[in-house]
């Protein structure tokens, strides 16, 4: 064969293969990670896991084939830019999520959807006086006595986040109280609150809620996948196995129903 036939074929099979790469490249999925702490007053309480929560999210995308984007913009909420995303993660938000009915529409399009929603630690405090949100989220925050050791009991072992996990352990955090609780939640983490210290200093009666307490759960509303994490208040807890693998998982399945 002449040499330059051989250099034709040999471009029209790299040009192939460059072609059946792209697809493969582009089906990658793509989250949205959002973070925004506000009140007009600027008083509401700010984590300082912000960054630390974003970063292990960004290597949990690197490990797990899904790309990161991040931002504290409720200008980010349009139909026309959620739609190239696969999940939204609240990640320790707080407060006013949104400045306008226009994103909370944009917001509820994208639940509307058929997409995946995670919701870590404080998140469970954005738009307080949105019922729709507190629906998607499966709860809305009340308070926490002071942070502690307690011991976590995981009640659905099947459920993909909780793989791996002891079926008991024991782990320091803010133990969130939270109401309006979505009827369609699944728990699959939950803690005996009588056996948490500091009750008598909560503003409300820890009897009228739940025992054993949720800390995380999972659930389908409104047409998403959605889960919640009430852990991870300390930043240096996004680099224990047991919470980054908890939330990698969460997202994988609110992107694909499983892990």
């Amino acid at each position: 064969m002449p040499h330059n036939a051989q250099v034709r074929i040999f471009l029209r099979l790299a040009s192939l293969a460059i072609a059946l790469a792209i697809p493969a490249l582009a089906v990658q999925p793509k989250v949205l990670v959002y973070t925004r702490n506000y009140t007009p007053d600027g008083k509401g309480y700010v984590h300082d896991n912000i960054a630390t929560s974003v970063e292990a999210i960004r290597k949990m995308g690197a490990e797990s084939h899904f790309t990161v984007d991040s931002s504290d913009s409720p200008d980010v909420f349009t139909d026309k830019n959620l739609r190239q995303y696969a999940a939204i993660i609240f990640a320790n938000s707080n407060n006013e999520a949104f400045t306008s009915e226009d994103q909370r529409a944009a917001f509820k399009h994208y639940i509307q959807s058929h997409h995946g929603f995670v919701a870590i630690h404080s998140a469970s405090g954005s738009e307080r006086s949105w019922p729709y949100f507190w629906q998607v989220v499966g709860g809305k925050f009340v308070e926490h006595p002071r942070l502690q050791p307690f011991t976590i009991h995981v009640t659905d072992p099947s459920f993909p986040a909780a793989k791996g996990l002891s079926s008991d352990f024991s782990w320091t955090d803010e133990c969130y109280f939270t109401d309006h609780l979505n009827p369609d939640i699944h728990p699959f983490l939950v803690t005996d609150r009588t056996k948490l210290a500091g009750l008598e200093k909560m503003r409300t009666d820890p009897n009228s809620y739940r025992n054993p307490l949720p800390l995380a759960w999972f659930h389908t509303f409104d047409g998403s996948r959605e889960v919640y994490l009430a852990l991870g208040h300390r930043k240096e807890d996004y680099a224990n196995p047991i919470l980054y693998n908890l939330i990698r998982r969460s997202i994988l399945w609110s992107i694909r129903g499983k892990n």
